[in-house]
């Protein structure tokens, strides 16, 4: 059922004509008398069409759909007039009005208009939808050339045009925030609002409060009412970041909104109606969650409708340079200094960490890091972390006691043995590069020449 908005200073003839609207269409109305009041209708709740007087006091209808242009509202809004005035009606579609009709039309008439008018919208949506998830995947700011990622981005063109409620899985730093950026940008509705709600950074005694709203005088502090997440995230997307760490009493009025869709201020009674998608993230298992109590079962089944898990960055190495290169070029684009690029050695040692700590967010880090340090176009691996390059931190001064060194990382260690295996080798085989891949059981000579780049190892 459609939801129309009749906006028209006579409310007899609104209400004549929200009871016809709903005798002949089907269509659920709701009336406003003047301009401010259909603003904020707009604003408050989701309507699908507009019937909009424009031969009003005060704020004409000129005016209303001049301001719903400026907000970027793209709600259809067929005008009507008593007048006859034709090139009245010109004007208002040249302001944005999607068609016009005459207060005299046959109700009939108005329906069939009112019908065709949501259709185009929508038909224009899912095109637009459409186009953006036909795009090149380069464009997406989920790059990666690896299995892994052409299956999330498979998932996610899937799952992105559907209403559902959307749980992300992944470890910290795997970029759980921009899938869900993503799915609101392939959504039904990427021009209305992304509102990001990271729940393990609420004090517990505001968390309703900032999901749900509150009135005025609520509680100490509550100097004015304010909307929560979920209103303002209305006919748009609510990302709730880190979900797992919603208390059991939040959790379960959590709930009551998803089944209900309506949420209630904190300090009123009123239950207000809510259309905003729900995108969950965690790093936690919500599973064994459930099962230790600390997360609720039932909530759990509303949230994971749709899940998309986030690959590691150990899972795609074959992405960790493709990743390294785009964060060089936006690292210098947001710095303003001169175009930079990876040397071979670098990329292959980039490749070749672990980065399980931070995943994608740590690789980010680093590659900022070395934009910084260096000076001209090449990034060597000198501007490496020590630890990325397989080199001991400074070596302590000979008076210092050694035991107060920082513990070397497993990743040094390994580079250092097997760099030391790797010159032993070559020395054996008076630096022969075929004959020591041989003997090191490498496929190649080009397999050694690889590990001697990524090791630094050359001959004088």
């Amino acid at each position: 059922m459609s939801h129309i908005l009749i906006v028209d200073d006579v409310a007899p003839l609104a209400e004549q004509y929200a009871y016809d609207l709903r005798r002949v269409g089907g269509h659920e109305a709701t009336i406003a008398t003047n301009g401010p009041a259909a603003l904020a209708a707009l604003e408050g709740a989701a309507i699908d069409c507009v019937i909009l007087d424009l031969e009003m006091p005060g704020m004409d209808g000129f005016e209303v759909l001049r301001r719903v242009r400026h907000r970027g509202l793209e709600t259809p809004v067929i005008v009507y007039t008593g007048t006859g005035s034709y090139e009245r009606c010109v004007e208002a579609v040249r302001l944005g009005a999607t068609g016009f009709i005459d207060k005299a039309e046959p109700m009939e008439r108005v329906a069939q208009e009112v019908a065709g008018a949501i259709e185009r919208h929508r038909l224009r949506q899912e095109v637009r939808a459409l186009q953006r998830r036909l795009g090149e995947a380069g464009d997406s700011p989920l790059a990666g050339e690896s299995a892994a990622m052409a299956r999330l981005r498979e998932a996610l063109a899937r799952v992105a045009p559907v209403p559902s409620s959307v749980l992300v899985t992944g470890e910290s730093g795997t970029g759980k925030e921009l899938v869900a950026r993503e799915l609101h940008r392939l959504g039904a509705h990427p021009t209305g609002p992304f509102v990001a709600l990271n729940c393990a950074a609420l004090p517990e005694h505001l968390v309703e409060s900032e999901l749900f709203g509150h009135e005025r005088g609520a509680f100490t502090g509550a100097v004015a009412q304010r909307k929560g997440a979920f209103e303002a995230a209305e006919r748009g997307t609510l990302f709730l970041d880190e979900i797992g760490e919603l208390p059991l009493a939040a959790q379960a009025k959590l709930l009551r909104v998803l089944e209900q869709r309506t949420v209630t201020r904190v300090g009123s009674t009123r239950a207000v109606p809510v259309e905003a998608r729900v995108v969950a993230a965690t790093n936690r298992d919500l599973d064994a969650e459930v099962q230790a109590g600390r997360f609720r079962e039932d909530l759990l089944f509303r949230l994971n409708v749709h899940v998309l898990r986030v690959p590691p960055l150990r899972e795609r190495p074959e992405d960790v340079a493709l990743l390294a290169e785009r964060f060089v070029e936006e690292t210098c684009r947001r710095f303003g200094v001169l175009p930079k690029r990876l040397a071979g050695e670098t990329r292959e040692l980039l490749v070749a960490h672990d980065w399980r700590r931070n995943n994608v967010r740590e690789l980010r880090n680093v590659v900022e890091r070395m934009v910084v340090l260096a000076d001209g176009e090449m990034i060597r691996a000198e501007h490496l972390p020590p630890a990325l390059r397989g080199a001991a931190p400074s070596a302590p001064a000979a008076t210092e006691d050694a035991s107060a060194a920082p513990p070397r990382t497993f990743q040094a260690l390994r580079a250092e043995a097997e760099r030391r295996i790797v010159l032993q080798a070559l020395e054996r085989h008076e630096w022969h590069v075929t004959r020591t891949a041989e003997a090191l059981g490498l496929a190649d000579h080009a397999s050694l020449l690889k590990i001697m780049r990524r090791l630094g190892i050359r001959r004088d």
